[in-house]
């Protein structure tokens, strides 16, 4: 009875934190999408260019923090430092609120901000709970961020008239600090469990002392790993997936609506139905279907389903047509491919879940949008129009469903499910 106790308050911080850091995102996430909009679709690529600049400033430093400082205080000071650039920001947008420079130097900020602190509770989770546990439970922790994900844009669409933008990047700046009271008490518990540590050459299990290891190990090590370099995969046919289908949505958008508070209701709309889709898939099917099926089948059937969406969309080439891919498709990731492929993290060491993830999530998913925003530019350089962009796209997913296939393999003689 006492285990069972401790796991439910385990899963109900862990899904509590996930709720407070992507309901405080997705506040911000249509303010963010409304500006860049608002300056023009052409400059997408641009902005995905600065921030894979910028990830490859900050990788390194983040490579240092992590094998220097203690899990118990990284992700803290972590959530403590975006928190504090919110509040900057909200200042900004109360001086200006549509200013095209202050919203490009968002967006780079906010997609750097989405990555790390999401990779890094991913990598948090990995490492407190076990690989079975995973299974179990990752669809249901996921779930929270989902929930947040519904109360964030909720919001953002019925206080946006009110507040303004400057208003609700305040509120995310507080919603973000809150994450730490459920931090300390999941940090102190992995500790006396022995997770903290646990499966990492050299580190006694339960120690909260610092991964250490080289500052860029999440780049050798990725590199030495053909497990590692087919999640990185994943993530780059991912990224160029969702980039396609993110410019046609700013295109859209930006004949539709002429204000920042229009474009911002929009894309908070869409992003309502998208986690609150996710929310259903993550709490009730995520979780059995992982146990019945294992993660492999998951992946392969998310892939499978973008396809076939893409198809749709070529076949059929509006603006609703779009919109409902664009729902379809980013409920799927969120709700079963990114729950499923962080699971694969469960079955390697912590040095790995910290560095390898964080490197991934961060420099190779932002690599891949500069990547993909130049495709996307050339494919309309060529003339395609949204119907041929969407047909290489459906082509681009049944790629991905293979990858998925042969990293689910790897997964699986790891110990995996």
């Amino acid at each position: 009875m006492a285990r069972a106790e401790g796991e439910l308050r385990r899963l109900a911080l862990s899904f509590g934190y996930f709720a407070l850091l992507l309901s405080s995102y997705y506040l911000i996430r249509p303010v963010r999408d409304a500006l860049v909009a608002g300056s023009g679709a052409r400059s997408i690529p641009s902005l995905a260019t600065a921030v894979f600049a910028v990830m490859l400033l900050i990788v390194p430093l983040f490579g240092w923090l992590v094998a220097h400082v203690r899990r118990s205080r990284l992700l803290p000071l972590t959530y403590a430092f975006f928190a504090a650039n919110l509040l900057l920001f909200a200042l900004l947008f109360r001086v200006e609120p549509e200013n095209i420079w202050t919203g490009r130097v968002f967006y780079v900020w906010t997609t750097v901000f989405n990555l790390f602190v999401v990779s890094v509770f991913w990598s948090f989770m990995a490492e407190t709970w076990t690989e079975q546990d995973g299974r179990r439970l990752f669809g249901v922790i996921a779930a929270g961020g989902s929930l947040g994900g519904v109360a964030g844009p909720l919001a953002a669409r019925a206080f946006v008239g009110a507040i303004g933008t400057a208003g609700l990047a305040a509120i995310a700046a507080v919603l973000l600090g809150a994450t730490v009271l459920c931090i300390l008490p999941l940090a102190r518990d992995a500790r006396e469990r022995g997770r903290l540590g646990a499966g990492h050459p050299g580190k006694p299990a339960g120690a909260d002392e610092p991964v250490g290891g080289e500052i860029l190990a999440g780049l050798t090590r990725l590199a030495a790993s053909p497990f590692l370099l087919g999640i990185a995969a994943l993530v780059m046919l991912g990224s160029l997936l969702g980039m396609l289908v993110y410019i046609e949505m700013a295109k859209a958008a930006q004949g539709l609506f002429a204000t920042a508070a229009g474009r911002t209701a929009f894309f908070a709309e869409r992003d309502l139905w998208v986690n609150g889709g996710s929310f259903l898939l993550q709490l009730l099917a995520v979780g059995p279907l992982a146990r019945r099926f294992g993660v492999r089948p998951l992946l392969v059937g998310a892939a499978l389903l973008a396809a076939t969406v893409l198809a749709g969309v070529s076949l059929v080439p509006t603006a609703a047509a779009l919109f409902a891919a664009s729902v379809g498709l980013r409920t799927t990731e969120f709700g079963v491919a990114k729950p499923n492929r962080d699971m694969l993290y469960t079955v390697v060491d912590a040095e790995t879940k910290y560095k390898v993830k964080n490197v991934v999530d961060t420099v190779v998913y932002r690599g891949s949008d500069v990547l993909s925003g130049w495709i996307h530019a050339g494919l309309a350089a060529l003339g395609l129009t949204l119907a041929g962009i969407a047909a290489f796209g459906a082509a681009t997913a049944c790629l991905l469903a293979l990858g998925a296939y042969w990293v689910g393999v790897g997964y699986r003689s790891r110990g995996g499910v």
